[in-house]
């Protein structure tokens, strides 16, 4: 049985705790879906809906847009993709964690857990999102969409939880769409989901998750709690 080490003779049920990054972390919803609509009106194509548009955040990049328009030849697809990184790029500058992220990310180091990251985002885009907000280091692993299998697919998980050498059941995934849920459930991990990202938490009852936090509040005080 695993203990804290910070003094807290709860044991500690996970070792390993992954988080999505847009939508979970990063309060990126909004900027991603008008990117994601601007593109489409660039490339002259039928502008998506928010929902529809909200739904593939979590999908590596070449797949979300695939998605959101089924119509563009695929050879038009990075074409698309550029349309939506100057969007989304221009105004980057502008986005936040959620408030309470740094104390709650502080919070679980203190409790020694080993902390990644799993993201749709490419890998300069995370590197970026993580200078910009000044949390480089905090991370003992972080994984993206163009480096490996993006989500659903477990590979994210797989590759972070053979580098630490954790089992599914000592993994926990936190994220605020049902790809990141799938993802875990692929992997064999538990979940958790947060209700203030991209999907509608009504979503989220297809899917095992041990809890469903409403603010990066709630999120904190489960994990002290339970994880």
């Amino acid at each position: 049985m695993n203990f804290s080490d910070d003094g807290d003779l709860r044991p500690r049920a996970y070792d390993l705790i992954v988080f999505d990054w847009d939508g979970t972390l990063f309060d990126s919803t909004a900027l991603i879906v008008r990117s994601i609509q601007l593109a489409c009106e660039d490339m002259g194509l039928p502008v998506p809906a928010r929902h529809e548009a909200a739904y593939v955040i979590g999908l590596g990049l070449h797949d979300a847009l695939a998605h959101v328009a089924p119509t563009l030849p695929p050879e038009q697809v990075p074409a698309m993709g550029q349309r939506y990184r100057h969007h989304y790029f221009r105004q980057q500058g502008e986005l936040s964690l959620f408030d309470g992220t740094v104390e709650l990310l502080q919070a679980l180091k203190a409790r020694h857990h080993w902390l990644a990251v799993a993201t749709g985002k490419s890998r300069q885009g995370l590197n970026e999102a993580l200078t910009h907000v000044e949390l480089r280091g905090m991370f003992d692993s972080t994984r993206t969409a163009d480096e490996t299998a993006s989500k659903p697919h477990p590979l994210m998980l797989q590759e972070l939880m053979a580098e630490f050498g954790v089992e599914p059941e000592r993994t926990l995934m936190i994220g605020d769409t049902t790809h990141d849920l799938q993802l875990a459930l692929n992997a064999g991990t538990h979940s958790v989901a947060v209700s203030y990202g991209a999907h509608e938490p009504a979503a989220f009852g297809d899917f095992p998750a041990r809890f469903v936090a409403h603010s990066t509040a709630e999120l904190r005080d489960w994990l002290l709690r339970h994880a």
